[in-house]
């Protein structure tokens, strides 16, 4: 179960969401080392410090390694645009090679199928269009089929493939955009061991009786701003960073002049 569901929030409440929790856990350590101060221990302070550096250091691991993933899905999606339209692009040239009575509804059914991927973007009912994708893929592929059984030929052999790379470019967006996300449990694991840092260094810091507030605030906020940026890059149309459809527009734009 993801308990870090941050999809359904927007941008500045995850960032003022994570710097709350920074300083939630920093200052519950703080109090702790105050009240632990009272046995008089006075080398616990120091005992802390290869703590706090060791979690800082895994905090940062963690971190480097979930923003790796996150900017490897977003590379996976910008490319996926580009070859999508491609592919829907190559499917229409080679459209002429069918005989007139298929594609006079092969090439009306591609520049449907270009508006809905653009419509999918904006969020614009889902489900309801990748329900009619999946039936122009249908229609397309009897079509391109029946041509085929009709005239056997290399042209059409040419526009079977076509077709077919469109579909598999379908499933590979898909995946990709809705499937392909950071794992709940690097979410998890990212927030458990910032809290555990954050409680480390105050209760280091408790210890020390000293808050520390104007070094902690600027780290909170500094992390907060980090952590939303892997957010945004996991969220491919939400957020401030999305995946630029240009490549589709402009092959919309192209299908218009034909």
């Amino acid at each position: 179960m993801n308990f870090f569901n941050f999809d359904t929030l927007s941008i500045q409440t995850v960032y003022l969401s994570i710097t709350v929790i920074m300083l939630v856990s920093y200052f519950t350590g703080y109090f702790l080392g105050k009240y632990v101060k009272r046995s008089e221990d006075k080398e616990a302070a120091a005992s802390f410090a290869p703590m706090v550096a060791g979690l800082l250091g895994m905090l940062a691991f963690v971190l480097a390694f979930t923003f790796s993933i996150a900017a490897d899905h977003h590379g996976s999606r910008r490319k996926n645009v580009l070859d999508e339209a491609n592919a829907i692009g190559s499917a229409y040239l080679r459209a002429d090679l069918l005989a007139s009575e298929y594609r006079q509804l092969v090439k009306p059914l591609l520049r449907e199928y270009v508006d809905i991927r653009l419509q999918a973007v904006k969020g614009q009912d889902l489900n309801a269009l990748i329900k009619r994708s999946v039936e122009i893929h249908q229609q397309l592929w009897q079509q391109v089929a029946a041509a085929a059984l009709t005239a056997p030929d290399f042209n059409t052999s040419l526009v079977a493939e076509a077709v077919n790379r469109v579909i598999e470019m379908h499933k590979n967006r898909l995946t990709a955009g809705l499937r392909n996300r950071i794992p709940a449990s690097v979410w998890t694991a990212i927030i458990m061991i910032c809290i555990l840092t954050m409680v480390t260094m105050g209760t280091q810091a408790g210890l020390a009786g000293k808050q520390r507030v104007l070094a902690i605030l600027p780290l909170s906020m500094a992390f907060a701003a980090l952590l939303v940026l892997v957010v945004d890059l996991n969220r491919p149309q939400k957020g401030l960073i999305t995946v630029g459809q240009q490549a589709m527009v402009a092959l919309q734009n192209k299908m218009k002049g034909f």
